[in-house]
């Protein structure tokens, strides 16, 4: 599968009541830049992130979202959903993002990308959107997009296209692990064999699955 990056999009710092971050602010609001960005362990260079004790890191360093899954919403909400719209670093076209095997690989630019887990919507988001219900909508479409880590550090750019150049044989993909973590507990034991999920979300799986005493 080749699609390609539709837009690359940087945080800037956005204050507001409804910001997360202890200090009332945010990186949620990215907006495209042109030209190739760097891409580093830790994400892409000159993104702000805020509340880095649930965003950022290496498991979390680049945030993609589908431009078609983004039309969607412009549709229900009949309002324009620009690129960076998600909060996402990378706009993605003609990639399915939600059937994403956790732990695939991407090569985009000179830099290599890996799978992670899905996002989990959270109240910035709906305070950013100006929707009070976007989290329980947002939940039930199921089109989370999809976090990555870098294996490579390089350069990525708009119309830089998207490769997955590996794919694990365990299949469990970015929507079974958002659907089993929030609305379909019955595919929690495929968590459980999914090779590149990060060990919290596996950790939470095997606590849900525990027999209770």
């Amino acid at each position: 599968m080749t699609g390609r990056v539709a837009a690359v999009n940087l945080g800037i710092v956005t204050e507001a009541e409804w910001a997360g971050d202890a200090s009332g602010r945010s990186g949620i609001d990215k907006r495209p830049v042109d030209g190739p960005v760097a891409l580093l362990t830790g994400g892409l260079a000159g993104d702000f992130i805020g509340e880095r004790a649930h965003h950022g890191g290496e498991d979390q360093a680049v945030y993609a979202y589908a431009e078609e899954d983004a039309a969607w919403w412009a549709t229900e909400l009949g309002r324009d959903v620009r690129p960076g719209g998600f909060g996402e670093n990378l706009t993605t076209y003609a990639v399915d993002v939600t059937g994403a095997v956790i732990g695939e690989q991407w090569q985009i630019g000179s830099a290599l990308l890996q799978v992670t887990k899905p996002r989990t919507p959270c109240t910035t988001f709906a305070g950013f959107w100006g929707v009070p219900d976007l989290i329980k909508r947002f939940t039930v479409r199921a089109l989370p997009g999809a976090y990555l880590r870098v294996l490579r550090e390089g350069e990525v750019g708009p119309g830089d296209p998207i490769e997955v150049v590996d794919r694990p044989a365990h299949g469990v993909t970015i929507g079974e692990v958002f659907r089993a973590t929030s609305l379909e507990p019955e595919l929690l034991p495929r968590l459980l064999d999914a090779e590149g999920l990060p060990e919290p979300i596996r950790e939470k799986a095997r606590r849900r699955l525990a027999p209770r005493s």
